[in-house]
């Protein structure tokens, strides 16, 4: 599988970065960070998203600039794509059809070619502007899951929240995993 992972400028890219290490080696990863989310990185966490995937083989990250990479044409075939997470400005412009980064030209290929693509929006609370782009994506066939917990996994931690929300998005994406306790 190939699967394209953008982090956009949203509160929570250290939970896109957790996600992305979940992945199994055997998904080829293509990897955009817009300029907003390595600020987030960075003000958040104060790790920097050069030397994140160092070793990763499997990984290849890309310029958020480089609107000619090989994920903004539909001939390169991608499977998936996740927006993790999506900020409103990002989802505004998937909405309206704006393609001025890679993140939003990616996005606008994968919805073009009818392929699957997962938004995660990390926002609260939701104003009307925010909640009508997610309506209009869910009825081009988007898939609108921002980061909610599900109790019944019997959090404990922190991080046994973020492995639900994780095992979540990878059961979206027909990835198995076993991150979080499921309902019986």
């Amino acid at each position: 599988m190939k699967l394209t992972v953008a982090i956009s400028g949203a509160s929570g890219t250290n939970l896109a970065i957790r996600f992305v290490k979940q992945l199994p080696k055997d998904i080829e990863v293509f990897l955009v960070f817009s300029n907003s989310a390595k600020r987030a990185l960075k003000l958040e966490t104060k790790i920097s998203a050069r030397k994140l995937f160092d070793g990763y083989k499997n990984i290849t990250i890309l310029k958020d600039s480089d609107i000619g990479a090989c994920i903004a044409s539909g001939s390169f075939h991608i499977d998936k794509m996740i927006i993790l997470p999506c900020s409103m400005n990002t989802l505004a412009k998937c909405a309206v059809g704006i393609s001025d980064s890679l993140i939003t030209r990616a996005f606008t290929v994968m919805l073009k070619e009818k392929r699957e693509i997962i938004v995660s929006p990390r926002e609260m609370p939701l104003n009307q502007i925010a909640l009508e782009n997610m309506l209009k994506l869910c009825k081009l066939g988007v898939t609108i899951a921002p980061p909610v917990l599900g109790y019944y996994s019997n959090q404990q931690s922190l991080e046994d929240m973020e492995n639900f929300m994780i095992g979540k998005w990878l059961d979206m994406l027909k990835i198995n995993n076993n991150l979080y306790k499921r309902w019986e």
